[in-house]
């Protein structure tokens, strides 16, 4: 499945609109604030159509799951949103993982847990907030809202001294070449970037995949509370950074790029930043940019190159002072 999905879900008090863009969408929050309604509501539609009194306006088909065979049902469903309830413990499984790896449909997963097995994107952490009255039935009007939206930046003038990447890949290669006058360090791997952090005394810049640093966030933002000398900067992933940079040319590449969720298909990508290494890899095969993700091609090290994808970075290095 692909493309970007609005979702209004309904009843004589209640409304919820919202979009889904991605295969995992995580809703978190505290109780009482209209998350498990919200799966309610689907539930009763799909139970009792419109005797429940509840209407669902989308493009498509979108289903609550229980936890019974939950394994077979899972593989059964096709090309739907998929609604998952915060107790489903499951979730959490590396095999749940793999499952919904492999199918068509897009999941929206309410959960106060840290999902460490699903890559999914800190653009796609959502509250739920009311936003007043709708209409004259006085609805109490509901909608999603980024969680980390205003991610902190670090106290003005208070320039970090190093920069940890997320891994010792060809990322890592470029920021470890691009800022040689820095100390850089690679956290091998995203869940080890908040413990590294934690141990490291100096101001820091962090740089990671956002497309799949969904589970990490929670974490990082803790400790971001306490040290104020933390830069974030969480592109959707470092071959993104490269294709924006127009280093790269491909027919259409500026249309995938401007609405990426209308060429991406869930069931062949678990996440976006899965695509855009695969993109990057056939676009630049056989030429001087050829892209290996473990090992970076001098040529994207050159002056000009360099310069072209540091420039996608412009505006978080100037807030940071470099």
């Amino acid at each position: 499945m692909r493309g970007s999905f609005e979702v209004l879900v309904s009843s004589r008090r209640l409304q919820y609109k919202f979009t889904i863009r991605r295969n995992v969408t995580v809703i978190r929050g505290d109780s009482a604030t209209g998350k498990t309604t919200l799966i309610d509501m689907i539930h009763d539609y799909n139970e009792n159509g419109i005797d429940s009194g509840i209407a669902i306006k989308c493009d498509c088909k979108c289903v609550t799951f229980g936890s019974r065979n939950w394994q077979r049902d899972l593989r059964e469903i096709e090309n739907s949103i998929v609604f998952l309830d915060e107790g489903r413990r499951y979730v959490m499984s590396q095999e749940f993982a793999e499952i919904i790896r492999h199918t068509s449909n897009y999941y929206v997963i309410v959960t106060r847990e840290r999902l460490e097995n699903i890559p999914y994107s800190v653009d796609e952490i959502y509250g739920i907030k009311t936003s007043g009255k709708y209409g004259e039935l006085k609805q109490s009007y509901h909608e999603f809202y980024h969680l980390y939206e205003n991610i902190p930046y670090g106290r003005q003038g208070m320039k970090p001294k190093a920069v940890i990447a997320e891994d010792s890949n060809s990322g890592y290669q470029f920021f470890s070449g691009a800022f040689a006058d820095k100390k850089c360090l690679s956290a091998m791997g995203k869940s080890n970037i908040a413990s590294l952090v934690a141990r490291f005394s100096e101001p820091v810049m962090v740089i990671a995949d956002g497309a799949a640093f969904g589970p990490e966030m929670e974490r990082m933002t803790e400790i971001m509370k306490v040290r104020k000398d933390i830069y974030l900067y969480l592109p959707e992933s470092f071959e993104w950074l490269i294709l924006q940079s127009g280093l790269i040319s491909r027919e259409n590449l500026q249309a995938v790029l401007a609405s990426p969720a209308e060429y991406i298909d869930s069931e062949k990508f678990f996440s976006w930043e899965q695509f855009f290494t695969a993109i990057l890899t056939e676009s630049t095969r056989g030429t001087v940019y050829q892209y290996n993700k473990k090992k970076l091609a001098p040529v994207y090290l050159h002056e000009m190159s360099r310069a072209k994808i540091l420039l996608q970075m412009k505006l978080f290095l100037e807030k940071i002072g470099w």
